[in-house]
Order: structure tokens, then C-alpha cells, then sequence
């Protein structure tokens, strides 16, 4: 079987992003089965409905390089006990305009880290809403919130925590095997035997 593509978007835009560092580990320690990307998002002019007849570059950019893809992993922070308006926002480009959504059928997973012990808890379910909404097949275990990420990586931002590397590896895997599970050929023959 072909590697699997996996755009990865990262809910914090800022330079030394704890979550951006975790997306990086993520990319070192997934399994062979999928080939993990970051795909920025920090250029994205905010979403506005007005602009759907004639929209800005980014948004077309963005739109057609997540079309490329075999499914998306979400790494994000908690902001408000919800998603940062970052993620919110291309998502919400990429969902529009209706009928057009990029992400229809797309297998999702999502990874919340934060510095606080719930480790981003609200706002991976707040997403996880959206991806309903947005007809993304969203992996529901293992659920993946890493709290005090702020302790977990070394002066190189490796993760320096064996019990925490374990599990990344566990939920990579298990997102390879879910992102080759819904692949379209794959859901109709598991939709014939079962």
C-alpha cells in the first residue's frame, strides 16, 4: 500500500509553540504508513463570506494544497477553553464555500497539548464538533490530550519523556491504521462485510 499524505495544522502560530514542537515530534516518531507535513495556516486572511466570488490567493492556496491530502492531524493549543481562531478560521475556509468543502471525507485525528494539567481537553472537543459538522471521520480513540507539555521536551525540543514518546508513537500509529481504514475503497468493502 501507498504511504499515506497527512497535512498537519497547528493551532499556535507563535515561533517557540510548545504545540508546534509536538507536531514536529509527531512527524519524527509516526510510523512508516503515513508521511505527516505541516501545513501553515498563520497567512490566512480571516474568513468573510463576502469574498467567496472572488477569494484571496491563500485561501485558494490553502484549499487546493489540503485537497492534496489523505486526511489531517489537528495539534492545538487551548485558548478560552475553546480552539484558537487560527484553526477555527481555516477551517472554516477550507469548509466553504458550501458544497465546496476541501475536507469532506478527510480522516482526522486531533492532539491537544497544553502547560495546564488538562492538556487542552476543551478545546479538542470543541474541534472535534466542527469536524463533525465538516464530514471529517474523526479517530475516537486514543484521544490525545498531553498536559504540562512545557516539561516534556529537551533544549533541542525533543520530547524527553519515554512514557510520553510511547504514547505519541501509540496514537501515530493508530492514526495510520485509521486514515487507511477510510480511505474510499477501504469504507466501501468494510461497508460489504460488514
Amino acid at each position: 500500500m501507498r504511504q499515506m499524505k497527512i497535512a498537519v495544522l497547528v493551532g499556535s502560530l507563535r515561533k517557540e509553540s510548545l504545540n508546534l514542537k509536538m507536531a514536529k515530534n509527531l512527524i519524527k516518531i509516526a510510523p512508516d504508513a503515513i508521511k505527516l507535513e505541516i501545513v501553515e495556516i498563520g497567512q490566512l486572511p480571516l474568513y468573510n463570506a463576502d469574498l467567496d466570488s472572488n477569494p484571496p490567493f491563500e485561501w485558494v492556496d490553502f484549499r487546493q494544497c489540503i485537497s492534496s491530502y489523505d486526511g489531517v492531524l489537528f495539534v492545538t493549543p487551548e485558548y478560552n477553553r475553546s480552539v484558537p481562531g487560527c484553526l477555527k478560521n481555516a477551517v472554516d475556509i477550507g469548509s466553504r464555500p458550501y458544497k465546496e468543502n476541501v475536507w469532506n471525507g478527510k480522516p482526522a485525528a486531533v492532539l491537544s497539548a497544553s502547560p495546564g494539567a488538562m492538556g487542552g481537553f476543551g478545546a479538542s472537543h470543541h474541534l472535534r464538533q466542527s469536524l463533525v459538522f465538516i464530514n471529517m471521520p474523526t479517530m475516537q480513540t486514543p484521544e490525545a490530550y498531553i498536559g504540562k507539555v512545557h516539561e516534556l521536551f529537551d533544549e533541542n525540543g525533543d520530547l524527553n519523556n519515554e512514557k510520553t514518546i510511547q504514547f505519541v508513537r501509540n496514537f501515530t500509529q493508530a492514526f495510520a491504521d485509521w486514515t487507511i481504514k477510510m480511505q474510499p475503497d477501504n469504507r466501501d468493502s468494510n461497508r460489504l462485510e460488514g
